[in-house]
């Protein structure tokens, strides 16, 4: 799609009105992943500076609602690691790393105590301990919650914390380029959202935790200016590779009505606490789909029965499907789902009386940058990547609860993957970042010769949100994705290529948010394409079985011209002890909740 590669060096000396600042290590992202990396830098005597796109706390860690993973056993006993690494690698459908999956659940449960001894008010039991629910295709209790504002809890924890020990932070910043010296990170150009200003950050080592790219599509999870693929197209433009991008989760409940909450994620604890699901017809369909596990089958399995049923007409007039827990105590309810019963209240409908009206939404990418499990750390010295952004953990499809594991589990890791780093390879002097590019790209000009335009970048926007929906959606098709890559073609022709650094609001994306969405796009639909089977949240129509020669992840690589070229590569060996755990053939029985 790209015909030029991105100019990421560094800029050459001359006249600049910007403003220049210098830190050890510059973490794009400010939800628990990027604090949590920073904490772990500013405790071992790193400067380091966090940026992010939203004020400070109003990270998309907020969204998340219903837990977080750790085998502590508080509720089932039997419980261990390498059975919270079973379910992963299986619901993952076997392309996981089996390292990064390893240290997931090895160090999940030392994450969630260090956050419960920095003030994470975490449900307990009735003994003290922590508590733990169900979730879908786990095959124990290993979810730790806040009743259901588990992510808000846990970035309130971090920003403590990470203000207790002095990380500095600077909010409304965008990032839109990662500057290179010598083929290494020596900087970043940025935009001040509030007065369009442009920043030049003179750094090491930059981090990249800006989340995924769910945005991508007409209905997401997510709000609008978030989850745009900007850590996808930072690192692709600076020479770093992404694997397993076809690999997008859709959460089977999404809200439909009003529209400005379209999408807005209804929690998967409402399941887990016993949410059934019906069609229009009164049926409780999920037992033509897993009559064992019903409605809490893996995200995939329940997000397909769900549009199964509204596309075959048995959905709402709406287009939904209805979500029931009125047959749970009402006392339970406002106990253990106090925001979903809010917001539905807020709405006209009251959960404890009355099914919710839901619909699959665009939630996760299981795909991203390539980093190596250990440190971060991607090919190009000195870029890191960590939580969403990352590829690695959650393999074609991720159970609810592992994502605010991983941000601390591996924010910690890269954080002191970093720290040494920096310590072994000692000072060095850095190229002076201070000015912009002595030329700055030119916009498009028609196709048709008339004189130069510029386009409307939410139109853009709004055009590849629901080319991705029809073409890249929840099944998909090799003729539909080869349309979608077409279509795609023509979008990136429109992309402003002026004024990168211009202000945006939510309702406006800047330039650049444009530019990160096409190539985040771009490498969905090709590896989407590529994938000739259906595997976890990759549903090929034309291909419905899954074959044992694509237990392979697919890497995107940008080429010197810019252009983008694929590869397969084999997944590593299993661990003994989570192959062990695998041969074990746990699951879990629903009727515990019947």
């Amino acid at each position: 799609m790209s015909s030029k590669a991105p100019d990421n060096s560094v800029p050459s000396p001359g006249v600049s009105s910007s403003m220049n600042l210098q830190t050890a290590v510059l973490v794009i992202g400010a939800g628990a992943a990027g604090l949590r990396t920073a904490i772990e830098l500013t405790e071992a005597g790193v400067d380091c500076l966090v940026v992010g796109k939203r004020d400070h706390g109003d990270a998309h860690t907020r969204m998340a609602a219903g837990g977080i993973n750790a085998s502590l056993g508080s509720r089932d006993s039997a419980d261990r690691w390498a059975l919270h690494a079973a379910d992963t690698m299986r619901e993952g459908g076997y392309i996981g790393q089996p390292r990064a999956v390893e240290l997931l659940a090895l160090e999940a449960p030392d994450r969630i105590q260090e956050l419960a001894d920095w003030g994470c008010p975490f449900a307990r039991t009735e003994d003290g301990r922590i508590d733990q629910r169900f979730f879908g295709a786990q095959s124990f209790r290993r979810t730790c919650f806040v009743g259901d504002i588990t992510g808000e809890a846990v970035l309130s924890t971090l920003v403590d914390r990470a203000r207790t020990v002095g990380v500095a932070y600077r909010e409304r910043i965008m990032v839109t380029r990662i500057l290179l010296a010598g083929g290494a990170v020596a900087g970043a150009r940025c935009i001040d959202l509030d007065t369009g200003r442009t920043l030049h950050i003179q750094t090491r080592v930059v981090v990249l935790a800006a989340g995924g790219c769910t945005s991508l599509y007409r209905r997401g999870s997510s709000r609008a200016d978030e989850n745009t693929g900007d850590a996808i197209g930072l690192a692709w433009e600076a020479g770093a590779e992404l694997q397993d991008m076809e690999m997008i989760q859709f959460h089977p409940t999404g809200m439909i009505e009003p529209e400005a909450m379209s999408g807005h994620l209804v929690t998967e604890a409402v399941r887990g606490e016993g949410g059934r699901l019906f069609n229009a017809q009164g049926e409780r369909f999920m037992k033509r789909y897993t009559p064992e596990q019903m409605e809490l089958a893996a995200r995939d399995v329940v997000a397909r029965a769900n549009y199964t049923e509204i596309r075959e007409g048995r959905g709402t007039p709406r287009g939904g499907v209805l979500l029931d827990i009125s047959h749970v105590d009402p006392a339970r309810i406002r106990e253990r789902l106090p925001q979903i019963h809010a917001l539905f209240r807020e709405h006209g409908v009251d959960i404890t009386k009355e099914p919710m009206e839901v619909a699959p939404t665009a939630h996760y990418p299981m795909g991203g940058v390539v980093v190596t499990p250990e440190t971060g750390a991607t090919r190009v010295p000195g870029l890191y990547a960590v939580g969403e952004a990352a590829a690695g953990v959650h393999g074609a499809n991720r159970l609810g609860g592992n994502s605010l594991a991983e941000t601390v589990v591996f924010g910690r890791r890269t954080g002191l993957a970093i720290a040494q780093w920096l310590q072994d390879t000692g000072e060095r002097d850095r190229p002076n970042v201070e000015t912009e590019p002595s030329a700055a790209a030119e916009p498009p000009r028609p196709r048709d010769g008339s004189p130069e335009r510029d386009p409307d970048p939410a139109q853009i926007m709004a055009r590849l949100r629901e080319m991705m929906w029809t073409h890249a959606g929840i099944v998909r098709h090799a003729e539909g994705l080869r349309s979608g890559l077409a279509e795609l073609e023509e979008l990136a022709r429109d992309i402003p290529g002026r004024h990168e650094e211009s202000a945006d609001t939510p309702e406006q994306p800047a330039p650049a948010e444009v530019r990160f969405a096409v190539i985040a796009a771009e490498a969905i639909l090709r590896s989407a394409l590529l994938r000739d089977e259906s595997r976890g949240a990759h549903s090929r129509e034309d291909a419905p079985e899954s074959r044992d020669e694509w237990i392979r992840n697919i890497i995107c690589r940008r080429e010197a011209d810019g252009t983008m070229t694929l590869r397969c590569e084999p997944v590593a060996p299993i661990p003994p002890a989570v192959q062990e755990a695998l041969d074990e053939h746990h699951a879990l029985d629903y009727h515990h909740l019947e």
